[in-house]
């Protein structure tokens, strides 16, 4: 059934649609409840087995991470929409996995840089396919933006939306690093508004990069169950670009507040895929 339209509402009722399906992407999915689901067990069991001091090395690791990204992973991106391709990613992020879950947190210096590289250009590749222009430096850091979102906020009330309360706490930091990347390129000195937009958004990744890490630390992960895992990862940060760039793209067409109002009262629905 369609959603019921409102008379002050600009969306048409198949761009509502479109709406109602973002929504469900971007507020209804839950990294650790897949995982828990296919290992059968609560991920909590993996962060008893971490070593002392792990939150601060995840977190660095993220931060260290979201930049070499950054750097690298938009920069071949062509700007002519096209059908994005997820499943090539996912393949790639998959063997990285594969091989990082026989070395558990050791191995994250190593795999995580790889992985959210190839994250980072598959989300762009999908902000391609909405329309977005992903050589604009703006573009590119809301295509960074999407590793702050999936995570509950704390101290927003059941009836908020923790996507549109993180996109306001970033909304001004990636306009000031916008401005700076289009003045310079991000070379060996990072510029102050651009590091404090990765110490945002790193802290917000490092939580699900702590998820991901404590399900590989779980006895009985290997190899095979890494792959998986980080298949799950990518699938995760996937959903929620297509939710954002939906939203985005209807942004462009009436404008955020008409788009962030109807937002708010179309109820979430799971996409027919």
């Amino acid at each position: 059934m369609p959603p019921k339209l409102r008379l002050d509402s600009a969306l048409s009722s198949g761009e509502l649609i479109e709406l109602a399906y973002a929504k469900y992407r971007l507020e209804n999915q839950s990294f650790a409840a897949r995982v828990t689901e296919l290992l059968g067990t609560p991920i909590e069991a993996g962060f008893r087995l971490l070593p002392l001091g792990w939150a601060a090395t995840i977190n660095r690791i993220a931060q260290q991470s979201l930049l070499r990204a950054l750097r690298v992973a938009t920069g071949s991106m062509q700007t002519a929409p096209q059908p994005a391709s997820r499943l090539k990613h996912k393949f790639l992020v998959a063997a990285s996995g594969g091989v990082g879950g026989a070395f558990g947190l050791a191995g994250l210096p190593f795999e995580l840089p790889l992985s959210t590289t190839l994250m980072l250009r598959s989300i762009a590749d999908i902000a391609r396919s909405e329309g977005a222009d992903v050589s604009q430096p703006e573009i590119r850091l809301q295509c960074l933006e999407v590793f702050a979102f999936g995570t509950k906020r704390e101290g927003l009330d059941s009836g908020q939306s923790t996507y549109w309360a993180v996109r306001l706490s970033l909304s001004q930091m990636i306009r000031d690093a916008a401005l700076v990347m289009t003045q310079r390129e991000l070379g060996k000195n990072i510029a102050a508004p651009v590091t404090k937009l990765l110490t945002k958004i790193g802290s917000r990744f490092g939580v699900l990069v702590s998820e991901e890490v404590a399900a590989k630390s779980v006895p009985i992960v290997g190899a095979i169950s890494g792959a998986i895992i980080n298949l799950l990862f990518i699938d995760h940060f996937q959903t929620l670009a297509r939710g954002h760039f939906v939203v985005r793209r209807l942004e462009r067409k009436h404008g955020t507040d008409a788009v962030r109002d109807a937002y708010r009262w179309v109820e979430a629905r799971p996409p027919n895929e």
